[in-house]
């Protein structure tokens, strides 16, 4: 398992869906993650600390956890299945863990509101993960979003988008 950091959001400019883009902790190795838009707006305003004034879905469910005394240890991303990212979001109550299955935007979603990390198997980084170079060769920054497509058009379909 690697820990893996939130690099930042980018829009697939042909299906027009949010992708989620982890790192590694020494930025060599990148995995993309094709996502919902309303997932993609959660892990947004959380990592912007955006408050609103009714708890969102995420909110809700890290304040369960909590009320039941637990807390959220971490998010590990265990495989990739006929195209489709599979998740556990893992807890611990009263000394004992317990391991959900989720999609993997969900789990990250309540992880950062958290403050927990995100691992993901060395499995799923052979599949589907970039070299950190290759994506920080192609992509610079905001203003440059344009570049995004160039990336997308340049990355296989079959080995590379995969569901959440």
């Amino acid at each position: 398992m690697v820990v893996m950091n939130i690099f930042g959001m980018a829009l697939d400019e042909t299906s027009k869906a949010p992708i989620l883009i982890l790192k590694n902790e020494d930025e060599t190795q990148a995995l993309p993650i094709w996502i919902g838009a309303v997932e993609a707006m959660s892990i947004s305003m959380a990592l912007n600390n955006v408050p609103f004034p009714r708890p969102m879905t995420h909110d809700l469910l890290l304040s369960s956890i909590r009320a039941l005394n637990g807390s959220i240890v971490r998010t590990d991303i265990l495989e990739i299945r006929e195209g489709t990212f599979f998740a556990e979001l893992v807890l611990e109550q009263n000394g004992k863990e317990i391991r959900l299955d989720c999609r993997p935007s969900d789990a990250i979603a309540a992880s950062v509101r958290a403050e927990s990390p995100i691992f993901v198997a060395n499995a799923v980084l052979e599949s589907a993960g970039v070299s950190g170079e290759m994506l920080d060769k192609k992509i610079v920054h905001r203003e440059d979003s344009g570049k995004w497509k160039d990336l997308l058009d340049s990355l296989d379909d079959t080995e590379t988008k995969y569901k959440m």
